[in-house]
């Protein structure tokens, strides 16, 4: 082999920037600056900030599943700010979600890192960014990491879609149904409209 085909296996192409390794310690080290990020196929991904609605939905299902969770010792629900580690590397946050305690079963309290696999239940609240093809993508990541049932919610056009597999929805949820936590959250109910409620003061 040639002296110059060697040099050329063995340098780095020139202006091609390395890819970084988001390590768990890299990735837990960022900034508190607000922001809400995920790490996608090695990327780091900015999810952006969300708006009021988008956060009143959030905080009005997180609170109704709070309500019911912890008073039956059935699992923790956690937050946006939580992220998920599945398999192929990536980390996923999805707006609120269920880990149920057989997952948790020998652990005193929760790790400081990530929960390795996607959460029993996860949640998504549509925001205007969201493309179809970047929630499809999380839900089949989700099922393909452990979840059980994922909820996706259109804050501004008052539905929620119901998966128990990445295919497609089992069902289309509207103000006049309820939703229900199935065999994954057994007991839990609340009407949609709950959700989609106008400001009354």
């Amino acid at each position: 082999m040639s002296t110059l085909i060697q040099q050329a296996i063995e340098t780095p192409e020139v202006g091609v920037p390395e890819k970084k390794v988001w390590t768990d310690e890299a990735f837990m080290a960022l900034p508190d600056d607000g922001q809400h990020y995920e790490i996608v196929n090695g990327e780091l991904i900015d999810m952006g900030n969300s708006g009021a609605l988008h956060g009143y939905v959030c905080s009005l299902l997180l609170s109704a599943l709070m309500s019911y969770v912890l008073p039956k010792k059935l699992g923790v629900i956690l937050d946006s700010s939580t992220a998920f580690k599945m398999q192929n590397g990536n980390k996923r946050s999805p707006d609120i979600s269920f880990f149920a305690k057989a997952r948790l079963q020998g652990m005193t309290e929760l790790p400081s890192g990530f929960l390795e696999g996607a959460p029993d239940l996860a949640v998504e609240v549509l925001s205007p960014g969201n493309t179809v093809e970047e929630i499809d993508e999380k839900i089949a990541e989700y099922f393909e990491n452990g979840a059980r049932l994922v909820w996706v919610i259109n804050p501004t056009q008052h539905y929620i879609l119901v998966y128990r597999c990445a295919q497609e929805p089992d069902r289309l949820l509207k103000s006049a149904d309820s939703l229900d936590g199935e065999d994954v959250i057994p007991g839990f109910t609340l009407s949609v409209a709950d959700l989609f409620q106008k400001l009354s003061f």
